[in-house]
């Protein structure tokens, strides 16, 4: 396939993944503008209201400054100043990464990574600009810099990730091929070596340095990232299981709290939209609790293991799920981080090649990097779904990211040392 060819279809699909965004937040706007503005107000609105939407979701900051009358219908007094929503509506950035991850792997098959990543970055950059540049309004304006910067990072970052698992799918599939060319394996005559954890791409990077880095250090290294990403995912996993069954068992009061709100059916329907982008925020949120900090909804609030004090919620009915005198399975809950440092162990020391950490120093520095690698992954995104919702005391509104991070790399990493030493144990 030609430059031109893959350019034009990376270009294409960066066009794609940027309208289904803009088209989620649009199309439920346009339908409660036409239902109760009988198409008589300016479209303009219903374009900037979508894109502060969008960009919202992808971390952009806005700025909003309410005129008085505004204020007075609102009850908010705290909303007379002009205050900024800092906090990222995390749906749209998981479908604009996911999107970017098929968007890495396909430019991977073309064997033109380069062009085709170039021209989808360069592509949704310009239309991220463009979105940004049209709409800032009187009352709401985003950050320029940001509309123009993070939009693309995120897709950029989906793109990466693309990247690297088809360049471990190669990888993969080019081991197995010279395993059954050269003979059979682990330690045969004629075998060929294997990498201990799959990640041969990421090795030979690593030794083929000018100062090659040592054998050991590099399997190590990468088992790290792998056995400590598996932790953060079984954490957010059984968190967003949770948060399913917390929505299931408080059905009535949330469908309640619509009823409250009166929105009627268009406004239902957008409320709930955006509510959905909401969701990966709370998934994020319960892990933290999970983990131990727990999170905050307005200043001097806290939703934790060791206690729930609560003032008033926005008014989201999705907010029904958190019970003002906190859960119910209490400390329980903090097992699961320690659970998941213990079964990510586990299964590291099952995996061919662990009989390199026999020792305890690399027991012990395999752990810690696990438990570094989880905190670092849970506290970035405990940082990514927090900030400021509001005026007053919802400028604080998310879990302190240094504190998950801290308390997650700790109980990761003591839950892993012990249960890499209890396989090896049973494996000898």
């Amino acid at each position: 396939m030609s430059r031109t060819t893959v350019a034009l279809l990376a270009a294409l699909e960066a066009l794609i993944v940027a309208a289904i965004g803009l088209g989620i937040c649009l199309v439920p706007i346009a339908i409660l503008w036409a239902a109760q503005y009988q198409l008589g107000a300016d479209f303009t609105v219903v374009w900037r209201s979508a894109a502060d939407i969008w960009l919202v979701g992808h971390g952009v900051n806005l700025t909003v400054a309410l005129d008085p009358q505004t204020v007075a219908q609102l009850g908010l007094p705290a909303a007379g100043t002009p205050f900024q929503v800092t906090i990222a509506l995390l749906g749209f950035s998981v479908l604009t990464a996911g999107l970017g991850v098929r968007t890495g792997m396909r430019a991977a098959e073309t064997g033109q990574r380069l062009v085709g990543t170039a021209s989808a970055l360069v592509t949704f950059a310009v239309l991220s600009t463009l979105v940004v540049l049209t709409a800032g309004a009187p009352m709401v304006r985003p950050s320029i810099w940001q509309g123009i910067l993070l939009p693309p990072f995120v897709y950029g970052l989906g793109i990466a990730v693309g990247l690297g698992l088809a360049a471990l799918r190669g990888t993969s599939a080019d081991d197995a091929a010279l395993r059954s060319a050269d003979g059979p394996a682990d330690g045969r005559a004629g075998a060929t070596p294997r990498t201990s954890d799959g990640g041969g791409a990421v090795l030979s990077l690593l030794r083929t340095r000018t100062r090659p880095v040592p054998e050991a250090l590099a399997d190590g290294a990468v088992a790290a990232v792998r056995a400590g990403s598996a932790a953060t995912a079984m954490i957010i996993g059984v968190a967003a299981l949770i948060l399913a069954l917390l929505i299931f068992g408080n059905y009535g009061a949330i469908i309640s709290l619509y009823e409250q709100l009166q929105t009627g059916v268009a406004g239902g329907v957008a409320l709930t939209i955006g509510q959905l982008a909401i969701l990966p925020n709370l998934v994020v949120w319960l892990a933290s609790w999970l983990v131990g900090p727990g999170f905050a909804i307005g200043t001097g609030s806290a939703v934790s293991p060791l206690g729930t004090a609560l003032g008033p919620l926005p008014g989201l009915p999705l907010f029904g799920v958190i019970p003002p005198g906190g859960f119910a399975f209490g400390l329980v809950g903090v097992v699961v981080p320690i659970l998941a440092g213990f079964v990510s162990g586990v299964l590291l020391r099952a995996r061919p090649g662990a009989h390199r950490m026999d020792d305890l120093r690399s027991t012990g520095l395999t752990a810690l990097g696990m438990g570094v690698v989880a905190g670092i992954e849970l506290g970035l995104l405990a940082w990514w779904s927090s900030g400021a919702l509001g005026p007053g005391r919802l400028h604080d509104v998310g879990p302190n990211p240094w504190l998950v991070g801290a308390i997650a790399a700790a109980e990761v990493a003591v839950a892993a040392a012990i249960g890499l030493a209890v396989a090896g144990r049973v494996r000898r």
